[in-house]
């Protein structure tokens, strides 16, 4: 059998199980409402655009003038001609609005997180990693364990007790890295991280948290998980993302002592042999930072439109999981049941995805709800009715 028949073959599975993905292309910017093509106007609840930032004029305009003032590439890697003064004025911003001495921008937040621990770790070290880590963490791991033998181990999801054994376990270890995600994507739970920092003193660890998901959304200011729990400076390394609550176009990067973004620039291979972050990027981000700090209330919003929405979805008769984050899962079993309760919110112009295996564990398929600070009160009526409805007709309430 060819590869393309063999694909093809596959792909007709796929859409045999009711697993196959379809992707929906939108025509206007990413925002509250959109329009879809074929579709017209949806609400989007399943969009990182958490902040309603990727079309705030401000972070549209700033990226614009970028194009004027840097062209639409770099054209190069950071270390040879790649590096703008745009890049390093967004690293100051960066470093300072999550607490850490300095930071180091990649193309995406999967790049800083590849670029870490296998540029860290070697064979006398350990990264111990939380079970329900992004993809991207643990792709850096299984990277760094081919390339520089390091060891590595997992503790259950929030385990505290498994962490510290781990820890226990690898007491003469040179470097105890341990790696867990700030808010957990497809759960929407917070990372217990004065436990996790409490304990890696104690053990003498170091402690990298990606807050893709908090970065923007978590703490009074939207400083992230270590603002969350009034702990801002005391996390010692941080990777976030550009491509959400800050702008959403692209790009991320790896915070923390003055020493690391060095270090990273010297030996960080998606650093090295990748072109640098486009100026527009940079500059829009650099503009969504600032907007962020000069408009605090649009935290506080995104907060308060997770906490009505979650309430009345459990009103309603649904069981959404528990928790403080604008990431609202409704657990529905089989992955085609998930598939399908999202097609017919699309029906009725809600626009959420359905969550299977292998993004989450066979069984354990879902809707994921996320918030915006740029919805309206009438945008969470509007989708709530229509899961009401949705709800109703598959039998789920």
């Amino acid at each position: 059998m060819s590869l393309a028949a063999r694909l093809e073959a596959e792909l007709e599975q796929f859409k045999q199980d009711g697993v196959y993905k379809r992707l929906n292309c939108l025509e206007g910017p990413q925002a509250a409402r959109s329009k879809m093509q074929g579709r017209g106007e949806v609400v989007i609840l399943s969009s990182n655009n958490y902040l309603g930032l990727c079309n705030e004029p401000e972070v549209v305009a700033a990226g614009k003038r970028a194009l004027d003032d840097y062209g639409a590439g770099t054209g190069s890697v950071r270390f040879i001609c790649g590096t703008f003064t745009i890049h390093r004025e967004l690293e100051q911003a960066l470093a300072r609005f999550v607490g850490c001495e300095s930071s180091l921008t990649y193309v995406s937040c999967w790049n800083a997180n590849e670029g870490l621990v296998p540029t860290l770790l070697g064979e006398q070290d350990i990264v111990i990693s939380d079970q329900l880590n992004h993809a991207s963490i643990i792709d850096s791991i299984r990277l760094a364990k081919a390339i520089t033998k390091c060891q590595t181990a997992v503790y259950r999801h929030s385990d505290m007790a498994d962490l510290e054994d781990k820890l226990r376990a690898a007491k003469d270890a040179r470097l105890k890295l341990v790696f867990t995600d700030g808010v957990f994507s497809m759960e929407g739970d917070i990372a217990k991280l004065p436990d996790i920092v409490a304990l890696a003193r104690q053990y003498d660890a170091v402690v990298a948290v990606d807050d893709s998901h908090a970065t923007g959304v978590l703490g009074r200011t939207g400083r992230g998980t270590a603002e969350h729990y009034s702990m801002v400076g005391q996390v010692d390394i941080i990777t976030s993302t550009l491509g959400k609550a800050l702008g959403g176009a692209a790009g991320g990067f790896t915070a923390g002592p003055a020493a690391l973004a060095d270090y990273l620039t010297q030996r960080s291979r998606p650093q090295l042999f990748s072109n640098a972050l486009p100026p527009t990027v940079a500059a829009s981000a650099l503009a969504a930072v600032r907007h962020v700090q000069q408009h605090p209330e649009r935290v506080a919003r995104l907060q308060e439109h997770a906490r009505y929405f979650r309430e009345r979805l459990v009103a309603l008769g649904f069981k959404p999981l528990p928790g403080e984050t604008p990431i609202v899962p409704v657990i529905l079993g089989a992955t085609a049941k998930a598939i399908k309760m999202s097609e017919l919110l699309l029906d009725e112009g809600v626009f959420v995805t359905g969550f299977g295996y292998p993004v989450v564990p066979q069984g354990h398929a879902r809707i994921r709800c996320q918030l915006s600070a740029g919805h309206t009160r009438d945008d969470l009526e509007f989708a709530l009715s229509a899961f009401k409805r949705v709800g109703t007709k598959l039998g789920l309430i």
